[in-house]
This record gives structure tokens, C-alpha cells and sequence, in this order.
């Protein structure tokens, strides 16, 4: 059966995914399983920030396959044991080969751990509005959830930024947050559910429950 857009393959089982989704049996596992479903827990959140961090530049499949080294060298990426990260911890994760050792990245990533500690103390605008004092960085993060989301049949019509991406961007550094992009911030989204840019015709369009 042809697929329902040119930018879809239909696998061995019949489902229909996106070309990038195709490539290797751990993109497509991650694609089938995790891309673009709810992760609504500081710690889950502050995982996907930290590795769309260390991704920018690289391909997402180089990052996937060291997942769980970074796990490992970020302490399962609870945000608490980061942000208590030193010196000696920055040249731990330098010389670890599990990760990208990419000095800057390391840094943000410790950075960021200490600002979502602070969020927790903090008031302010998000998107939704006021947010309470002892709102987490999961809180922040699905307060910039569109009114819509976008619904691309090709791939180049899946948007790379958008006005919330941006937004929630500018709000991050506001407050300490790095490596925060509006480009990097719309892929934290795709990835976390808050958009969903499957493709139409796609067998996981839909599936995450937060969209039709």
C-alpha cells in the first residue's frame, strides 16, 4: 500500500514513519516508542533540555547512542546531585568517552541544574501566566504549549522554531538557563509531547494523547 505522503516509508509491519525514523532500528525504537509522548517530571524534562543541549550540531543518532553514558556520568540526570557538580566533576565528564566531552556543553548542563533549583524558589511570566513559587522547570517548560499544533504532511513543512520555542527561550535565559535556542527549544518540545509534528499519515500522529 502506498503511504499516505511521499515523505513516508511503510516498514516490513506496516506502519508508516518518517524517513529519519527508518535509518537505524535504535531511531526507529525511539521513534515508535518515546518521540513526541508526555515527559512532565523535572528530572525527565531536564534529561531531554541537557541532551538537545549537547546535540546541537550533531546528528540526534549520535546522542541516542550514548544515552545511557550520559545517564551515568549525570547521575540519572536528578537535577539535585547535578547542580551539586565541581570542579572535579567537569574534568571527570572531560575525560569520559560514554559522553560528548565538549567543555561548554558539560558546563551549561551543571548550569542549568543549579538554575531549575532556583525556578523552584521563584515566581514570574511563563506562558500560562503567573507561576507560582515551587513550579518546577516541567512546569515552565509545558506552560509555553500552544493554542494548536502544526500538522505537516511533507517534511519541510515541520516548523524548526515557532513563537512559543522562542518565547520559552527568552524566558530561560532570563532565568540562568544555556544552550537554550529557540531552535533547541522547539525540538525540546517536539520531543516532550507539547507539539506534535508527526506527519500526517504517520502511525504515531496523534498517539501522544495531548493532540487529536
Amino acid at each position: 500500500m502506498e503511504p499516505p505522503s511521499p515523505d513516508l516509508v511503510v516498514g516490513e509491519d506496516g506502519l508508516s514513519r518518517p524517513l529519519w525514523a527508518c535509518r537505524h532500528d535504535d531511531l526507529r525504537e525511539y521513534y515508535d516508542t518515546e518521540w513526541g509522548m508526555p515527559v512532565r517530571t523535572e528530572q525527565g524534562v531536564f534529561e531531554r533540555l541537557s541532551l538537545e543541549g549537547f546535540q546541537s550540531g550533531l546528528s540526534w543518532a549520535t546522542i541516542l547512542r550514548r544515552r545511557e553514558g550520559f545517564r551515568r556520568a549525570f547521575a540519572g540526570f536528578d537535577v539535585d546531585a547535578v547542580a551539586a557538580f565541581g570542579a572535579q566533576d567537569v574534568e571527570r565528564l572531560l575525560a569520559d568517552a560514554g559522553i560528548i566531552r565538549h567543555r561548554g556543553k558539560i558546563e551549561a548542563t551543571i548550569s542549568n541544574a543549579r538554575a531549575a533549583i532556583a525556578l523552584r524558589t521563584q515566581e514570574g511570566l511563563g506562558a500560562a501566566g503567573d507561576l507560582p513559587a515551587g513550579s518546577t522547570l516541567a512546569d515552565l517548560v509545558w506552560s509555553y504549549r500552544p493554542a494548536r499544533t502544526p500538522r505537516p504532511v511533507r517534511a519541510a513543512e515541520v516548523p524548526t522554531t515557532s513563537p512559543e520555542s522562542a518565547a520559552l527561550a527568552k524566558e530561560l535565559r532570563r532565568r540562568g538557563f544555556r544552550f537554550v535556542g529557540p531552535t533547541t527549544m522547539f525540538a525540546l518540545m517536539e520531543a516532550l509531547g507539547i507539539v506534535d509534528t508527526h506527519l500526517v499519515g504517520s502511525h504515531r500522529r496523534g498517539s501522544s494523547g495531548v493532540w487529536e
